[in-house]
């Protein structure tokens, strides 16, 4: 029986409820994943890698010994599929939330596809109550004083809060 090794990446800056439910729902694809903290900076992360590590291990600790997958946290700063290769994975997984996300996820997994034909792309649909959650929107709306805490956990709340009293 093969060992089918997966890659969840992301910048996760920070890690949402919509991010936990892909990884906790990824654990019963594969028989282990890796959680790929990317070093982009090009999307200019509110977070330093350390950070967003520590974050993401500190979220997924729950998810330790529940029967399914077992989960590493990693990061990388190289192209995904070199990346997906060099931990010996198959497969990479990614969540789509809705439409718009479709388009940039397909051209992603077909050039993916183009450079290493034997890595799969499995795509999991965001569960209905994640499918509007994103970093982005988290950031924005915790930066103008809103209020996140049904989008992550009152740990990222706090991550969140700190960082934006260092800005002003």
């Amino acid at each position: 029986m093969s060992h089918r090794i997966g890659v969840y990446p992301g910048t996760f800056d920070p890690v949402t409820n919509g991010h936990l439910d892909i990884i906790s729902r990824a654990q019963r694809v594969v028989d282990r994943l890796i959680i790929a903290v990317a070093g982009n900076n090009v999307k200019g992360p509110l977070f330093t890698m350390t950070e967003r590590v520590e974050m993401v291990e500190s979220e997924i600790s729950e998810l330790h010994g529940n029967g399914h997958a077992e989960i590493e946290v990693v990061n990388f700063d190289k192209l995904l599929v070199d990346f997906v290769q060099d931990m010996g994975a198959s497969v990479i997984v990614r969540g789509l939330r809705a439409v718009s996300d479709f388009e940039y996820e397909f051209q992603m997994a077909a050039m993916n596809a183009r450079m290493r034909p034997e890595i799969e792309t499995v795509f999991l649909m965001a569960s209905d109550r994640c499918q509007f959650i994103s970093s982005r929107f988290v950031k924005e709306i915790g930066r103008l004083g809103g209020n996140i805490e049904h989008f992550v956990s009152p740990q990222v709340v706090a991550h969140l809060a700190r960082r934006f009293a260092e800005e002003d």
